[in-house]
């Protein structure tokens, strides 16, 4: 099973695991959206249709590498308060290794290979932030 979400609606973490719980182990991560150099409201922005068939495609990939029986992605967009959750991945596997792998390979591969745009308020200055050289360190591993 896979199920990807796009939403502006707060993730529901402990219904998202809830629904992976398949037998045998899980992986999560859930990120939230960090206050680093006073920021106030982190918005983001994505294009419908082809975001949900990135994220898709990234979890059609990690589910036949590492034979899973469930991946969930649930990402938010819009407007958001740091301490919020902006993405929720999840991972169910017959075996705890397959499923942390699955897990971290999708939080890395997302964050280079999903077409969000993100831009963040400090004080009363609004600037779109820039991809980060260690995001594509971090999803280079899995070629």
């Amino acid at each position: 099973m896979i199920r990807i979400l796009v939403s502006l609606d707060a993730i529901d973490v402990a219904a998202e695991l809830t629904a992976l719980e398949r037998g045998g182990a899980v992986a999560t991560f859930t990120g939230l959206v960090r206050a680093d150099d006073g920021v106030a409201t982190l918005e983001l922005e994505h294009y419908p249709g082809a975001t949900e068939a990135a994220l898709t495609r990234l979890a059609e990939a990690a589910t036949a590498r590492w034979s899973l029986a469930a991946a969930t992605i649930v990402h938010r967009v819009g407007p958001m308060a740091p301490g919020e959750r902006i993405v929720f991945v999840g991972t169910c596997s017959a075996h705890r290794a397959a499923a942390l792998d699955a897990c971290a390979f999708l939080i890395d591969r997302l964050k280079t290979d999903a077409p969000f745009w993100k831009r963040e308020t400090v004080g009363s200055e609004t600037r779109w932030v820039e991809a980060r050289a260690t995001d594509d360190d971090a999803a280079a591993r899995w070629s």
